[in-house]
């Protein structure tokens, strides 16, 4: 799977097992995210690696099964403006090949009464937690061709998390009319209404 523009070669062989033991010594995943938003290395390379749709994550071909690294290279994940998304440290970049979204939602919770003032949690197949609102947008695309929709929450940064059928389905039990008095139905969260879609 090459990428344009990004170098790859026997002398820019990356340790990325390395790199994450340098930025996270005790191998912890708690606390602070790194600060990927600041680094802007000069060196770049593509080994193969990729974010399939069901939110798997492979290496040259190979599955990668250990979650603990999973979750660490999740850490250092960044979508830069022109769409490529990478992992990120001080010292280098390497590209990510992502099929859909880097994230799966696997479970949305509702906190709160129902309605404008409610808040919706949604959480990731890594774990991660993203209450939807003004900051974290949920949106929905849908295919021209099959009129099915594709649901996603943003994470942090750039990075989305697509919906998985049965959380889109549990969202789709919460929705009520728009405000607005239109035909479309939607979720509220935070404040802010998220449209799902038209009744008709």
């Amino acid at each position: 799977m090459a990428e344009q523009n990004v170098n790859s070669s026997a002398t820019t062989t990356i340790s990325l097992e390395e790199t994450l033991k340098a930025i996270l010594p005790d191998g912890k995943v708690e606390g602070k995210l790194p600060p990927v938003h600041l680094w802007n290395p000069d060196r770049t390379a593509d080994i193969d690696m990729e974010i399939r749709a069901d939110g798997s994550w492979w290496h040259g071909g190979g599955r990668i099964n250990r979650e603990k690294l999973v979750k660490l290279f999740s850490r250092i994940l960044r979508q830069d403006p022109d769409g490529k998304i990478w992992l990120v440290t001080p010292y280098e970049k390497v590209i990510v090949h992502v099929e859909d979204a880097p994230f799966t939602a696997v479970r949305v919770e509702r906190a709160g009464e129902p309605g404008p003032q409610q808040t919706l949690a949604f959480v990731t197949n890594l774990g991660d937690v993203t209450l939807a609102g003004p900051d974290a947008p949920l949106r929905i695309e849908t295919d021209p061709e099959t009129g099915e929709p594709s649901p996603y929450v943003l994470v942090r940064g750039q990075l989305e998390a697509k919906l998985t059928r049965p959380v889109f389905y549990e969202l789709a039990e919460l929705a009520e009319p728009a405000p607005d008095g239109s035909d479309t139905f939607g979720v509220w969260s935070q404040g802010s209404f998220f449209p799902l879609g038209s009744a008709g």
